[in-house]
C-alpha cells in the first residue's frame, strides 16, 4: 500500500512541476523550485516585512557596501509567484544605489518574472514595496546615526 500512495504521490508532484513550468515558463520554474537570494540577513542594514492583500507575507533584507547594495535577501511565506517576484526583487536590487533602488517597479519585475499568471501579479508589487521599505529602513538607521 505504501508504494502505492509514493508513486501515486510522486505522479501527482510531477504533473503539478510540468503544468507549472508550462504556464510560467523554465526560468520562473526553476526559480520557484531552486529560489536565490532566499534566505534571513541578521546583520542587514535595511529591513521589512510587508502582508499583501492576499495574505502571503514578504521580508526583504538589505546590506550595503558604500553607497550600493552588496547582498539582497528575501523571505515569504506564500505562493510560488511570491518566491519568484521576491527572489528577482531581491536580485534587482543588488548593485544599485538608493536612488537606483526607487527606480525598479512591480512592472519590472513582471517583466523579468516571464509568464507570471495575471491573477498573481500583486506578489511583484508586494515584493517592490517591501523592497522600498527595506530601503526606507536603512535610510532611517543612517539619518538616526548622523
Amino acid at each position: 500500500m505504501g508504494d502505492d500512495l509514493d508513486r501515486i504521490i510522486e505522479a501527482m508532484q510531477n504533473t503539478i512541476n510540468e503544468d507549472t513550468r508550462a504556464a510560467w515558463g523554465e526560468e520562473a520554474y526553476e526559480r520557484w523550485v531552486n529560489p536565490p537570494n532566499m534566505g534571513a540577513m541578521p546583520d542587514a542594514d535595511g529591513k521589512a516585512e510587508l502582508c499583501g492583500t492576499c495574505g502571503d507575507s514578504m521580508a526583504i533584507s538589505l546590506k550595503f557596501d558604500g553607497d550600493r547594495v552588496c547582498a539582497a535577501l528575501f523571505e515569504t511565506d506564500g505562493c510560488g509567484p511570491s518566491v519568484v517576484c521576491g527572489s528577482l526583487a531581491a536580485e534587482m536590487a543588488v548593485g544599485k544605489t538608493a536612488e537606483e533602488l526607487l527606480d525598479i517597479t512591480g512592472e519590472m519585475v513582471l517583466a523579468r518574472a516571464g509568464q507570471i499568471p495575471e491573477d498573481h501579479h500583486h506578489c511583484a508589487f508586494l515584493a517592490v514595496s517591501t523592497l522600498h521599505e527595506a530601503l526606507s529602513g536603512y535610510m532611517r538607521l543612517a539619518l538616526e546615526k548622523n
